[in-house]
């Protein structure tokens, strides 16, 4: 009997199934038409009726209305989405078509159809394979606090095995609940629970918004809940604070150190010393310059070619500098540091008549860029590879001065320099090696520099003040007193900042170093330097 009426079965179960196709198109069909009602409030009915519909072509519908490439052309009231490269799409049947520019007006969005996208968007990437879409679209339906994504939530939870993912559509379940006004109190007492283990700004926020008519129970567990998250994020954002400090005192070593070798071997006073650090920096401009045009594949490469580059090219101008200038007014302090400023001045103009005034485009390398995040706190990888570079730097520096020919001179003639001239030491050269040392790591300096700050002439004058006080702070010609001058004043400055702000931080710590300096002339780490004699 089944058998002889399978035809019959088979033919009315494609009837059905064609009927639900139909149905969905035509319902998808009518949602696409009314985002030409140039209206706000059909604009957000048509985003629930596509995002309700199921179609394949829902998700790159509003996804092109968040980006403002939806199209409709009142006149036949057709729907087009434009592709990033400027083709056209029907959005009706995801086919390839063309249309008069001048008949196409883009889909107005206000913050009510932003959200109402977002939760849209959220709803039909709840099941996407990739789980990272996943999560976004459980942000998205966090935010919108969208009741009607209640259910495909519910559903989402249900069939979700990855730990991360499952916790993101929780946080969105307990917004939700926190919103609806028929929720039970069970439920908001959970989602309180669940928001306090996010612990962030937008889990504070929505603990904060718990209206009055709430359950004193979830008011109460609500009020805990928020003073426990604001806890935790003031700790945090001191912990950030200090990680800013390091990365800023990171920088104020790598400017510092070549002028702590100098200013201690040779007593000078470089007012020039930043311009090393900006040839560094233009040095990794022409290498990028090169790479771009010629060696492309290499640009990942490319601050470890200008490395070595940007060492010998700052080395090379401080030994000229040293043999040409410097070197005929040792002894006389103000003289040096009156031709220095000059030699400073002329560095600026010659690279502002070679390069131009404006700031230079140096990029930084796929592998510095992005961030990550660790118990809360937000590093970039390009502050942490210089916090890593700055640590090299001096690791190869203390290594250079203990154990080779020229770090055991240079010693020898910080501590007196008459007795290491008489014990056969050449001075002179002893003085154009060490200038062209702390020059050459001012350069690479430069490198590092040239990824956080903007390049210009004028990129070594917003360090060279802040290298000084690092080194009289820290103790002239002490490497470890540079790097806890550095690393005090980088950590101090940054605690400092949302006390007093940037510009009053800056002064009292300048206050408190020239206090410090009062009681303690030679700094933190008092040197045996070469005009103590005895």
């Amino acid at each position: 009997m089944v058998l002889r009426n399978f035809p019959a079965i088979a033919f009315a179960l494609c009837l059905i199934v064609l009927g639900a196709g139909s149905a969905r198109a035509d319902a998808y069909t009518d949602a696409l038409a009314r985002f030409a009602a140039d209206s706000y409030s059909e604009t957000e009915a048509a985003i629930e009726g596509v995002a309700a519909s199921g179609h394949p072509l829902a998700a790159e519908v509003v996804s092109a209305l968040q980006a403002g490439r939806l199209l409709v052309r009142a006149a036949d009231r057709a729907v087009f989405i434009r592709d990033p490269a400027g083709g056209l799409k029907d959005a009706r049947t995801g086919e390839a078509t063309t249309a008069n520019a001048a008949d196409l007006k883009a889909v107005r969005l206000n913050n009510r159809v932003r959200r109402a996208a977002d939760a849209a968007m959220g709803q039909l990437t709840l099941r996407a394979p990739d789980p990272r879409r996943r999560i976004e679209a459980a942000a998205a339906v966090f935010k919108s606090r969208d009741a009607g994504a209640l259910a495909a939530i519910e559903s989402a939870i249900a069939a979700e095995q990855d730990p991360g993912v499952l916790r993101a559509f929780r946080e969105a379940r307990a917004s939700i609940a926190l919103a609806k006004p028929d929720a039970s109190a069970a439920d908001q007492v959970a989602a309180v629970e669940v928001l306090r283990a996010k612990g962030d700004r937008d889990a504070l926020a929505l603990l904060r918004q718990i209206p009055p008519s709430a359950p004193d129970e979830v008011r109460g567990l609500a009020q805990l809940a928020a003073s426990s998250i604001e806890s935790r994020l003031a700790l945090l954002q001191r912990a950030q604070d200090v990680a800013y400090g390091v990365s800023l005192g990171s920088v104020l070593l790598l400017a510092a150190i070549g002028l702590a070798i100098t200013f201690g071997v040779m007593g000078v006073i470089n007012m020039a010393h930043g311009e090393m650090v900006m040839l560094g920096a233009y040095t990794t401009f022409m290498v990028q310059e090169v790479i771009r045009t010629r060696f492309p594949e290499l640009f990942g490469a490319s601050l470890f070619i200008a490395l070595p580059l940007a060492f010998l090219v700052a080395g090379a101008v401080g030994v000229l500098i040293e043999h040409s200038v410097i070197r005929f007014l040792y002894g006389r302090p103000l003289e040096t540091l009156l031709a220095t400023w000059g030699i400073s001045l002329i560095l600026q103009q010659a690279v502002r008549s070679i390069f131009g005034a404006q700031n230079r485009e140096v990029g930084t390398p796929a592998w510095m860029s992005g961030s990550v995040d660790l118990w809360g706190l937000t590093l970039t990888w390009n502050r942490i590879v210089i916090v890593l570079f700055a640590t090299a730097v001096f690791v190869a520096l203390l290594v250079a001065l203990k154990h080779t020919s020229l770090g055991l001179q240079i010693r020898a003639v910080t501590q007196n320099r008459r007795m290491a001239g008489a014990m056969g030491i050449r001075t002179d050269w002893v003085d154009a090696m060490t200038f062209g040392l702390g020059s050459g790591v001012a350069g690479i300096a430069g490198v590092a520099l040239s990824q956080i700050d903007n390049v210009s002439p004028n990129l070594g004058q917003g360090y060279i003040i802040d290298s000084f006080l690092v080194v009289v702070f820290g103790g002239v010609g002490n490497l470890w007193g540079t790097l806890v001058g550095a690393m005090s004043i980088g950590i101090a400055n940054k605690l400092l900042e949302p006390v007093a702000g940037a510009v009053l931080g800056k002064i009292l710590l300048l206050v408190a170093v020239i206090l410090f300096i009062q009681k303690r002339p030679r700094g933190l780490f008092a040197l045996k330097g070469r005009f103590v004699e005895a």
